[in-house]
Order: C-alpha cells, then sequence, then structure tokens
C-alpha cells in the first residue's frame, strides 16, 4: 500500500513497523526516522507530528479502498455496498493489525484527527452511492464515523480468518444505524419545512391534507379559508 520510493511511503511503514514492535505511546519521532532511514529534517519536511502521521495513514487507506472498490452490481443496496467497503478497508489494514492495536491501546485519539476520520468516512459513504450533501448527509457521515469505531473495535480482536465476528457485528450496526438515521431524518425533514413554510405547513399537518399552492398575485394567502 506504501511506494516506499517516496519518503511520505517510508515514513507510514516505518511509523507502522515501530508501533508493531513497542507502544506506540513510546514510539518518538526520531525512531521513526531511523527506521525510515531519513533524516530528522527530512521527516519534518514531510510531516508535523506523530498525529499527522495517522492522518496521512487514513488518507493512504482510504485511496487503497477506493481503488479495490467495485463497481455496485444491480440490485446492490446502498447498505450491502457499505458493508463490503468497510470490510474492504478491514483486508486493507489486516497486516497492519498488530501495529493499530498499539495505537488503539495508546489512548484516546488527538483531536486533531477528528476531521481526517469524518473525511474517510465520507468517502466511504460516497463509493457505496450513499450522499453526504446537506443536513442529512452530515448525519449520515457521524453515523458511520461512530459505527465504524465500534466494528473496528471487535475487528481489532477478531483473530477468525473469516472475520465472522468482525461481519456479524458490521451488519448488525448497519441495520440499527440505517434505522436510527431514517428516524433523524424524518424529523429533520419536518423541522425544514417548518422553517420554510411556515404556517402553511403546518395547517396541512394538521388538517391531514396537502399544503395548498400559494395564491395568485393580488390575493390573501387566507382567502376562502373558514
Amino acid at each position: 500500500m506504501f511506494d516506499q520510493f517516496t519518503p511520505k511511503g517510508r515514513i507510514l511503514a516505518a511509523a507502522l513497523d515501530c508501533a508493531a514492535a513497542k507502544g506506540w505511546d513510546q514510539v518518538t519521532l526520531l525512531d521513526i526516522a531511523e527506521a525510515a532511514k531519513l533524516p530528522l529534517a527530512d521527516l519534518r519536511n514531510e510531516i508535523a507530528s506523530k498525529t499527522d502521521i495517522l492522518a496521512v495513514l487514513m488518507r493512504a487507506v482510504d485511496d487503497e479502498v477506493l481503488k479495490r472498490t467495485p463497481k455496485r452490481s444491480e440490485g446492490q443496496t446502498s447498505r450491502d455496498a457499505l458493508f463490503d467497503i468497510v470490510m474492504t478497508r478491514f483486508d486493507v489494514l489486516g497486516p497492519y493489525k498488530k501495529a493499530l492495536k498499539s495505537i488503539h491501546v495508546s489512548g484516546p485519539a488527538d483531536l486533531a484527527l477528528a476531521r481526517p476520520v469524518l473525511a474517510s468516512m465520507q468517502w466511504m459513504l460516497e463509493a457505496a452511492g450513499i450522499g453526504t450533501d446537506g443536513a442529512s448527509g452530515s448525519l449520515r457521515v457521524t453515523g458511520l464515523a461512530a459505527l465504524y469505531a465500534s466494528v473496528f473495535r471487535t475487528w481489532l480482536e477478531d483473530d477468525d480468518p473469516g472475520h465472522s465476528r468482525t461481519m456479524a457485528a458490521l451488519d448488525r450496526r448497519l441495520r440499527r444505524g440505517e434505522s436510527a438515521i431514517r428516524n433523524v431524518e424524518q424529523v429533520t425533514s419536518v423541522v425544514q419545512r417548518l422553517a420554510a413554510d411556515g404556517p402553511a405547513f403546518l395547517r396541512s399537518v394538521f388538517r391531514g391534507r396537502p399544503t395548498p399552492p400559494p395564491p395568485p398575485p393580488g390575493q390573501s394567502s387566507e382567502a376562502g379559508l373558514p
């Protein structure tokens, strides 16, 4: 996955090797530079911190997953496509599981990783044909981030070559998340219509009939109402 003919690729590979060899919290930037056979000054030209390395790693994983993602088959649901994409992500990460365990147990993630994590989730959704625009899109992105974090923890402890525990957890969480997001989107749709249409929308809700079309110019919108 890493082009080790480039400094950045060598840094990523070296960082994961160091994390697999000892706790990530004990790994220094000097350790990574030496493992990558780069002067510390050259390392600094490529990355700013260990957190920055993790952000670059996520981007590299995104690229590999998107390369491996096949075109959606006819009739495949978005949820099934997303299931395949997340499992592809775990396949990509598989060779680095020992290093990722070290990183995971080193402590809470730096808040600076929030943006790259959400960007990764956005691209996973887009690859599955699930829109990420607007308020509903933001809900999907944050929902997938929470789902992925939960299933990732299961994957780290899943030693079955077939990843049966991981697949079961992912399928269960996707079904729950799909239902939860649908309910939230319905509420969001009502709020948005209320904000846009105001009293006319409220009348249509309480009377159980569609909102009437706007009146012609010069005629009051209240004309004809009892």
